[in-house]
């Protein structure tokens, strides 16, 4: 079982050496830059317990002070490792962005190890735009992104930008940058 640091490693790992060297999404740089990007590793074994630890985890970020908090990275190492189980507990993320009236305050993009679209084949390494080390749930602030888009020209272009990029990468160079961070060093 990785520790919380190593856990921490690699999802730190997947946003420099992925989001950012491939410029995956153009919005992170300035939360990364600014120190504003929360790792937050959830201990859950079940899913009782990560429903607990989204719901303290939405909150938190919907309260805090943007300029210091401004997304969170919500990995969960222990819980959700098969990616149906993921898939459909996306269903109860929207019921409880709902509950707590957060729809246009916050939003929840999902990345899981073996994240599949559902109209690719499983080793289709398009689907490295959203593979990554650990089970994650991405919290953003949808003001942010509203800001982004406004200074991004083609917003609709960038899910299409990753994959061509990802294409000429190659299958087993996203898998190597994959592996590479999962076995990122931890701090002791």
């Amino acid at each position: 079982m990785p520790t919380e640091a190593q856990v921490i490693a690699a999802a730190r790992c997947w946003v420099e050496q992925v989001v950012l060297k491939h410029n995956f999404c153009p919005f992170a740089h300035k939360p990364v830059r600014n120190n504003a990007l929360r790792y937050v590793v959830s201990q859950a074994g079940d899913t009782d317990r990560l429903v607990q630890d989204l719901i303290d985890e939405l909150l938190l970020l919907r309260d805090a002070d943007h300029g210091r908090t401004a997304t969170t990275l919500l990995v969960t190492p222990d819980c959700l490792r098969e990616f149906d189980a993921y898939n459909r507990f996306l269903d109860l993320v929207d019921v409880l962005i709902a509950q707590f009236n957060l729809q246009g305050v916050i939003q929840v993009a999902s990345f899981h190890p073996d994240y599949q679209f559902a109209d690719l084949d499983p080793d289709d390494v398009r689907n490295y735009t959203n593979r990554t080390p650990f089970p994650m749930f991405h919290l953003i602030l949808e003001a942010d992104i509203e800001r982004a888009r406004a200074d991004y020209p083609d917003v609709g272009r960038i899910p299409e930008d990753n994959m061509r990029l990802l294409q000429r990468l190659g299958l087993e160079a996203a898998r190597r940058q994959l592996a590479a961070c999962r076995d990122a060093p931890g701090e002791a």
